[in-house]
């Protein structure tokens, strides 16, 4: 590229769990000389791939992809980490004058990108009285007294996920706002004039999906990938050990569910998190809504035309 040249703004496709983001990220990639970044956290994992729907090398059909495989399952996922190491990524991909596509559903690791989130601060005696109390209470009644301050904080994070909770209980106390008050706004422009495409979808349409793909990851050897992953550290208590999928995985191991028990576990689980998701991308304004069940592309590249002539207008007199 030459320094008169704007450089090129990001494509992110972010929505529900398999609404088809991979799909219509790589042919967005394939059309705008593209690199791939992950924003799903999960697939942050090595060797967390049919649990996660992680598209192989071969899917990946040559496109480079970023923030893969970048933890080990023992370690736990900061979003704040993430967020350092991934916004290198997009700058190096624009400054080759290549497109960075932001694929991913995972909701705080997409704000963390297309946000100038700054995080707020850290105290080990807050952080361990609120511990302390998870370990009295339990996890879903500790998850309850978030409800009661902050729903909108109850609402995006799991009721099974301890660190996040006695996180957001944290920041509560330090900050004496609600968690989410700590977040940026979510109607400045986007980081580097990103474009956030979203796929939408009706029940009646993703609910089989859900369900057909959660059968499928059992069939492809999802059990077998669980019990590779202990011989490596994997344990239920960890972040990776309560990924949907893994967790039930898991519990079947164990001997508390059994093996078509953890399936469906795992599809209401997945419902669940759509649910979600759903809930949280739809506060955003800036999103761009496309029919997951209509030709993604041909609606996303309409749309990337009609912005890039407000983006890039010289290039379209």
């Amino acid at each position: 590229m030459t320094e008169s040249e704007p450089l090129p703004f990001p494509v992110a496709v972010v929505g529900p769990t398999a609404s088809g983001k991979s799909a219509l990220g790589i042919a967005l990639a394939q059309r705008f000389s593209g690199e791939i970044v992950n924003v799903d956290s999960m697939q942050l994992y090595r060797g967390m791939d049919i649990g996660t729907a992680k598209l192989s090398v071969d899917e990946r059909e040559g496109i480079p992809h970023h923030q893969l495989d970048k933890l080990d399952v023992t370690e736990r996922a900061s979003v704040a980490v993430y967020q350092q190491s991934a916004i290198q990524d997009i700058e190096a991909i624009r400054a080759r004058g290549k497109t960075p596509i932001l694929v991913g559903g995972s909701m705080l690791y997409v704000q963390s990108l297309v946000d100038d989130w700054q995080f707020p601060p850290t105290d080990v005696q807050v952080r361990a009285r609120w511990q302390r109390r998870l370990n009295e209470v339990g996890m879903r009644q500790l998850h309850r007294e978030l409800a009661a301050i902050d729903p909108e904080a109850a609402a995006i994070i799991e009721d099974n996920d301890p660190r996040r909770t006695v996180r957001a209980l944290e920041v509560i106390e330090l900050t004496g706002q609600p968690f989410t008050a700590s977040q940026p706004p979510i109607d400045a422009p986007a980081r580097w004039g990103t474009l956030i495409l979203g796929l939408a979808t009706a029940p009646e349409w993703l609910n089989p999906r859900v369900e057909a793909r959660t059968r499928m990851m059992f069939r492809r050897g999802l059990v077998d990938e669980v019990e590779s992953l202990i011989t490596e550290g994997l344990v239920a208590e960890s972040t990776a050990g309560r990924a949907i999928g893994y967790s039930q995985v898991l519990a079947m191991l164990r001997g508390t569910l059994t093996y078509d028990d953890a399936i469906e576990k795992t599809i209401t689980g997945t419902r669940r998190y759509i649910r979600r998701q759903r809930s949280w991308f739809r506060r955003d304004p800036r999103t761009q809504w496309i029919d997951a069940a209509d030709d993604t592309l041909t609606e996303a590249m309409s749309i990337i035309d009609s912005y890039a002539r407000v983006y890039h207008p010289a290039d379209h007199a």
